[in-house]
């Protein structure tokens, strides 16, 4: 009894194991998909668990299953000779193995919190990330990740709402959050996209079976001085399963197991990748009416411009716009210039996807399919606009461009 009760003080030391009997309920009732990684985590949330609960030779069962099937998880490997050496005298803290480094040992324990705070979370099942205002038809798919916590979600674009799909643990940078500077270690906080895919055989083992770039540094990061390149999606080295949740130059890292999953719903410069402080989940009510606002900013700016009232379509770009190769003065020159030679003007928008920074930062990124004619000139080509609502109140465009 005294060597259960030493152990259990021990995990108990993890600051995580104390939570009410109906929050461990909830080990039982989590949703699992057939990914490798749920199935590994589920046994090492179970263990942790039955440790709870001072069921300890169960739950050494459930670990030594569990680094059996998968050898490289140090995390569970810790655990098990932890609940190993318990046998033979009283354990006290979380990661007696006397070769380990404090470093170490702190990592993996950060890593545990993580998981088992995940697991213990509120349901979001019926909730969306407010950021997600609109899918495009051909988005099939949108990633967030919550870099609080630190977790990737996957939504899949259901009849135009998104529904989520799966999520992953992950790893970010080695200082968190909100990446100013080149070397910062820190993983930036935006609305980016996937820009490539970069294969296995082309990279250092450190990024495992392969890496999807993302657009940073974007108009946005590029506006406030942010500097930096090399913000990848990618997986973990062969010698281990995963990492500790900060242990990133910058980078969002999964297990092997994981990016191979995480591939399936990846297409080029067009999938979304939203990395937020963390995620503020609303209601699919309170989501249809958020798009219907949003979407209505951006007709108004289609009306307007065909209206060849120049002044009215001027008043939706800000006064520290910049884009197409022009700055607020040159653009408002520009367009008074052309409209007066306009007898009309069209402009069919399709294709539409709309995100809201994360955050709270009042930035909406759009990107859509637009349609130009007139009775000289016509062109299609994809745009990205960023918004900002500025202290008037007022949305206002402060960036377009193109998307190759």
């Amino acid at each position: 009894m005294k060597r259960i009760v030493a152990l259990t003080t021990g995990f108990l030391l993890i600051g995580m194991l104390s939570l009410s009997s109906q929050a461990q309920d909830l080990v039982v009732q989590t949703t699992i998909t057939n990914s490798i990684e749920r199935k590994h985590e589920t046994l090492l949330i179970q263990a942790l668990a039955k440790i709870k609960d001072s069921h300890i030779e169960a739950a050494l069962s459930d670990l030594e299953y569990l680094v059996k099937i998968n050898p490289k998880f140090r995390l569970a490997q810790l655990m098990y000779a932890d609940l190993l050496l318990s046998r033979g005298r009283p354990i006290t803290d979380f990661g007696n193995m006397p070769y380990a480094s404090y470093e170490y040992i702190v990592a993996l324990r950060e890593e545990a919190q993580a998981r088992w705070q995940h697991h213990h979370a509120p349901k979001v099942a019926d909730k969306i990330p407010r950021a997600l205002v609109q899918l495009d038809e051909k988005q099939k798919y949108a990633i967030i990740v919550d870099l609080s916590e630190p977790r990737l979600y996957v939504f899949e674009n259901r009849n135009g709402a998104p529904n989520l799909l799966t999520d992953f643990y992950v790893t970010i940078g080695k200082n968190g959050l909100g990446k100013f500077e080149e070397g910062d270690q820190r993983t930036p906080v935006g609305v980016y996209f996937v820009s490539g895919f970069i294969e296995p055989d082309k990279l250092p083992d450190l990024y495992g079976d392969g890496a999807f770039p993302i657009n940073y540094p974007n108009a946005w990061d590029r506006r406030n001085g942010h500097t930096g390149f090399g913000i990848w999606l990618h997986g973990t080295p062969s010698y281990t399963y995963s990492r500790p949740p900060r242990d990133s130059d910058g980078c969002i890292i999964v297990s092997n197991q994981d990016f191979m999953t995480i591939a399936s719903y990846m297409e080029i410069g067009r999938t979304p990748v939203i990395l937020a402080g963390a995620i503020d989940w609303i209601t699919p009510d309170q989501w249809l009416k958020q798009q219907a606002k949003y979407k209505d900013f951006i007709e108004q700016w289609r009306q307007d411009w065909e209206s060849l009232d120049t002044n009215l379509y001027l008043s939706h770009y800000s006064k520290e716009y910049s884009g197409l190769g022009k700055d607020y003065g040159s653009w408002v020159n520009y367009k008074r210039r052309v409209n007066l030679s306009k007898k009309f003007i069209n402009v069919g928008l399709s294709q539409t996807s709309i995100f809201l920074y994360p955050d709270k930062a009042n930035i909406m990124v759009v990107t859509f399919e637009q349609d130009y004619k007139s009775d000289t000139f016509k062109k299609r080509y994809r745009k990205r606009q960023y918004w900002r609502m500025e202290r008037d109140g007022k949305w206002r465009i402060f960036y377009e461009g193109s998307v190759s």
